[in-house]
């Protein structure tokens, strides 16, 4: 069996790290609205690599997660006169709808977002203590270019990135190519996390 692999552009024999048991780790929705096409089709390309691998005899452990709060989320349950618990919890239930109709399987564990931000803290905590993020006005911003190997993923070079790379009305970033980890609290932002905390910003996702 060869997979893509995509840091070296071709394809490889598929050797995984326990020789019985598969992890899959698949970005899920950020939960303020219906899915769509392009939702639909990692979800079914996820799905047949499990089922195949399967079949093939290997243990699979996969794992999907929900971000089931962040600004379009708590913008969404301001337009609406909701909690971002109904917001996400309402899409999260969409969700299932869809993904039973498209004959997709339940991942092996389904994380939320909200459910680890303790973790989540700790983590940007640590980026921060190695220089690799950086806080401003509460707001906490990850340094792209202390990464060395930021963009290998997508094989484009820094200069390509810096084209398109903007600073946001608001935002108080050292460089345009740096992204948001962690926001502050605001008034505005009625879906707040308890005792006053912000939420994650993309959980650290950053786009490669």
């Amino acid at each position: 069996m060869k997979i893509f692999n995509t840091l070296t552009r071709q394809k490889e024999a598929f050797k995984p790290m326990d020789p019985q048991e598969v992890k899959i780790y698949a970005c899920g929705p950020t939960v303020y609205n219906f899915i769509h096409i392009g939702n639909a089709r990692p979800l079914c390309v996820f799905d047949v690599l499990r089922r195949y691998l399967e079949y093939r005899g290997y243990g699979v452990k996969f794992v999907q997660n929900f971000t089931d709060i962040d600004d379009k989320i708590i913008k969404r349950a301001n337009e609406e006169g909701k909690t971002y618990q109904e917001i996400s919890e309402t899409y999260i239930k969409e969700f299932w709808t869809d993904a039973k109709g498209l004959n997709v399987r339940e991942a092996s564990v389904h994380p939320r977002a909200t459910e680890n931000i303790d973790e989540i803290i700790d983590i940007i905590r640590t980026l921060e203590e190695k220089g690799y993020a950086y806080a401003v006005n509460g707001d906490v911003y990850f340094r792209t270019r202390k990464d060395q190997g930021y963009g290998k993923l997508s094989h484009q070079p820094i200069e390509d990135l810096e084209s398109g790379a903007r600073i946001a009305v608001g935002e108080q970033k050292e460089d345009p190519l740096d992204f948001a980890l962690w926001k502050a609290s605001q008034a505005s932002r009625t879906g707040s996390l308890p005792g006053g905390r912000a939420d994650p910003a993309g959980i650290l996702s950053a786009q490669r």
